[in-house]
Parts: C-alpha cells; structure tokens; sequence
C-alpha cells in the first residue's frame, strides 16, 4: 500500500471538497490548486516517471475538463510555452494549456516594453531567439546568430566540428530575420539567458566580450549592458544517475571569468525559483486557470486557499514555497534531486516518494 504521506510531515493538509455540475465541478469550503516542477518530479528527460500520467489524470474529470487547476512551474524552458503544452500533453496523456506552462525565462516578457525595439541576444539550448521573439521582442539575435558575423570571435570555433550535429544547437530560428545593419555596428542592449547553454567556452568569450565593451564586442572598453539568467539552478535532474550543472553553475563560470578580467564586478538579474516573486505569478496564473476553465457561479476573490508545490529539489522548489509562505504547502518527492528523509536546511512540509504519491 503506498505510504501517503512521511512521519516528518510538519502539519497536515487541508482537504478539499467537490460536487459535479454538468461534467466540471464547482470548488467548495477549501479549494485547492497545485504547481508542479517538470524535471525530476513528471519527467526525466522524455520520460514520465513516479505515476505522473496517472497523477495527471486524476486532476481530470472523465470527460476531459480539468476538476483541479493546476500548472507547471519549471526552471527549464528554451521552446515557447505553446510548444512545451503541446510536449506534455503527448508524453502524459492529458491535454495542457499554455497558459498552464511557466518557465524560467516566462518572467521576460514583463521586459519587452524597455527592450522591444532594442538589439538583444538570446542564449541557450533550444530556440531562444524564437521564445523572445514570440514575447514581442523585436530586434533579437541567437547567440548562435550573433556569433557568427564576427569572424575569429571563437577561437575554438574550428575544432567544434560536433556543434551542427548536437541536439538544441540553435541553427538559427526562422524569426531571425537577415538584419538591416550589420550586427557587428549595432550595441547590444542586453543579453539574456533564456535556457542552458550548449557551447560554455564560446558563450562565456562573446557574453565577455559583449559586457566589457557596452555591447560592441572588438572595440573599447565601456558600461556593462544588462545581463538576465532564466534561474540559478546550480544542478537539476536529467537521465544521467547523478545531477548535472545548470545555469547557476555557468552563471559562476562567467562571473569568476568576467570578474577576473574586468575592474568592476558582473552585474545581472536572476528569475526563476525559488524566487517569491515566480511563486505570486504562479498563484495569479492558476486563478486564471480556475477563471477560463473551472465554472463556478459565485467564485470568491481568490477561492484558492491552498497552493501546493511538488518539487524534487529542496533549495529551490521547497525554498522558495516557504520562503513564499501562505498559501503555499510543499510536497518534496525522492525521483529527482534529493533522496533522503528530508532536507535540513529547508525542510518540506511532506515528503513522498512520487507525484502520484503526492496527489494522493
């Protein structure tokens, strides 16, 4: 029989109450909604794991309208949230709105009015120019794309005969558009990391160079442009047995790499959990979830009076649940980052082995 839930659990959750209208129930005395990382608690890779089809389905009622709202909130990302819904409904069986997909760099949009016309870079795996692009930014170039008009810029270049075949290497989106100007004249604005780089050497040298000289690499030395990361994971989850280093391990590669060479230190702006601020927009977009998809005749301000977050990585989905407080609860699941009894320093409120566990 599956254990519900550990001895370690601090306090006991609430417990929500449901009655059918017409196939999709109304939320009663005390709803609930649910945020669930991706990497190590659904998926490893492509893979499902610890139930989560089954899991999933339960949120379901069984003529498909959704019964519970909830939403992915994921570190990850390189591919528009419409693309990432469509990837999870296949690999779970269950059908996912984008509006139900938050990512690591979701958080850029609120930045298109101070760079929508402006030159930017768009770093990482995946199409990154494409997800900027998709948010309104208008003027975006892949670092794959920036590159590639400055001859010798990546001393390396000639020994990376991999890069055309390895999977996520941008080859350019279709929304990068030949540029009026040559790149190599126009002062990069700001550059993002939108997702894990894939060429650590080649983007540390350009970030470097484009940091040092106010966004015009080659020339002199000026002003530091403003630099975003997606989040700070240091590690995550992936089908290899142990963790593998994210973007908060190259964050540190650049920092110490730019610090070292430059007078004044790197300065930049990290999104993503654990940071309050992705738990707030994570508790908005499920009452959007509850509005556009759950009726209910006389719904409440904010019905949702509990917010769990499953997670499997302590310092940053279980840190920043507490560290968001009320109406959060954690549920730390034993399939991705942490293995043990429960973490010391952030201990969640329950801990299970699996999501199915945790809906349970």
């Amino acid at each position: 029989m599956p254990r519900l839930r550990d001895t370690e659990a601090v306090r006991k959750p609430p417990i929500a109450t449901f009655r059918g209208v017409k196939s999709t129930p109304i939320l009663l005395k005390t709803p609930f909604g649910i945020a669930l990382d991706i990497d190590g608690v659904i998926l490893r890779g492509d893979t499902p794991i610890g139930g989560s089809p089954q899991a999933l389905r339960r949120l379901y009622d069984p003529s498909g309208g959704l019964r519970i709202p909830y939403v992915f909130l994921t570190n990850g990302g390189g591919v528009p949230e419409s693309r990432r819904a469509t990837e999870l409904s296949k690999l779970l069986g269950v059908h996912v709105q984008p509006t139900q997909v938050i990512q690591g760099h979701s958080p850029f949009k609120k930045l298109v009015p101070r760079f929508e016309n402006e030159l930017i870079i768009a770093v990482g795996k995946g199409e990154p120019a494409l997800v900027m692009s998709e948010y309104g930014f208008k003027n975006v170039l892949s670092m794959d794309h920036y590159a590639s008009y400055f001859e010798n810029i990546d001393p390396l270049s000639p020994f990376k005969h991999w890069k055309d075949q390895v999977a996520g290497y941008d080859k350019y989106s279709p929304n990068e558009k030949s540029m009026q100007n040559d790149p190599c004249s126009q002062r990069v604005k700001a550059a993002f990391i939108v997702s894990d780089s894939v060429d650590w050497s080649r983007d540390i040298q350009v970030l470097c160079d484009i940091l040092s000289t106010g966004g015009l690499p080659g020339k002199e030395r000026s002003s530091q442009p403003p630099l975003y990361f997606a989040n700070d994971d240091l590690s995550y989850q992936s089908l290899f047995p142990t963790e593998r280093l994210g973007m908060g391990a190259f964050r540190i590669a650049l920092e110490s790499i730019y610090n070292s060479t430059n007078d004044k230190a790197m300065q930049y702006t990290s999104y993503g959990k654990p940071n309050p601020s992705v738990f707030k927009n994570a508790e908005n977009v499920l009452m959007q979830v509850v509005r556009s998809t759950i009726r209910h005749h006389n719904i409440e301000q904010n019905p949702l009076k509990t917010l769990y977050m499953i997670g499997d990585n302590p310092t940053v989905d279980i840190r920043g649940a507490k560290e968001a407080g009320h109406p959060w609860f954690s549920i730390l699941t034993r399939t991705g980052v942490f293995k043990g009894t429960n973490h010391s320093l952030y201990p969640a409120d329950m801990v299970v082995d699996t999501v199915e566990e945790a809906v349970d």
